[in-house]
């Protein structure tokens, strides 16, 4: 099997942390591909499309590209959620697990729970100071990470990371757009889906993800203390969660 790999709004492979080492030490596991979406990572210079259709496409070509061979296990958390889910809902034969981590969408969620109101100033203040990589980097780890253990060296880290291929506020807005609009077709992917969140996700309300598996029906776990980027905040979790999912289905 492989696995592919979908972050979220403005963040690339670099930000996946430990998870991609937990999952390639999964029973059976394979390759484990950490694509980036356009206008981020390895591909920060290419122009991000404004809808999540458009950035399914691009990414799905770029994965074609590099010779990996569906059909492919996606799991994406955020952004990456919805592109995974637009992937697997309009080319079902190309992926044959879907794994998504603290995502939202229409028509599940609402615009007041797909990001909570008290972090709209946080963000229009990110907006403004874009370019200052240190506390704009400091005020996403605090929006989006409960874990602070090593948040100085995660700091230093994702600067490094921005300093080195940094996302235009032009694309930052095109992601955020495509995320406000992105609606998915009602009926649930054919393949086996499994939904994981955090009860104390501070940006995004857990109910997005609850919805979105209870429609579905598809299987769904929550972490009791993790923020939004619940891979940072617990890989191993998040590790044992799919693996106890592989083996009973």
């Amino acid at each position: 099997m492989t696995w592919v790999l979908l972050r979220g709004l403005t963040r690339e492979a670099r930000h996946w942390g430990a998870l991609p080492e937990r999952l390639a030490g999964l029973p059976g596991a394979g390759q484990v591909v950490t694509l980036d979406l356009p206008g981020n990572g390895v591909f920060h210079r290419q122009v991000s499309p404004a809808s999540v259709r458009g950035i399914m496409a691009l990414a799905r070509r770029q994965l074609q590209a590099q010779g990996v061979a569906p059909p492919w296990h996606l799991l994406a958390m955020s952004l990456g959620g919805m592109v995974a889910t637009d992937w697997a809902q309009q080319h079902p034969q190309e992926v044959s697990r879907l794994v998504l981590i603290n995502t939202s969408m229409r028509p599940f969620s609402h615009v007041t729970e797909r990001l909570r109101p008290a972090n709209w100033p946080a963000l229009a203040l990110l907006a403004v100071r874009w370019h200052n990589a240190g506390p704009t980097e400091r005020t996403i780890h605090r929006l989006t990470c409960n874990n602070t253990s090593s948040r100085e060296a995660d700091l230093a880290a994702w600067v490094q990371i921005r300093q080195t291929a940094p996302v235009s506020p032009a694309n930052a807005g095109r992601q955020l757009l495509a995320a406000a609009q992105f609606s998915c077709a009602p009926q649930a992917p054919t393949c086996p889906t499994l939904v994981l969140s955090s009860t104390a996700d501070r940006l995004v309300n857990p109910r997005c993800s609850q919805r979105v598996a209870r429609a579905w029906q598809a299987a769904h776990h929550s972490h009791p203390w993790a923020g939004h980027d619940l891979p940072h905040d617990d890989a191993g979790w998040v590790g044992e969660c799919i693996r106890h999912w592989l083996a009973e289905s």
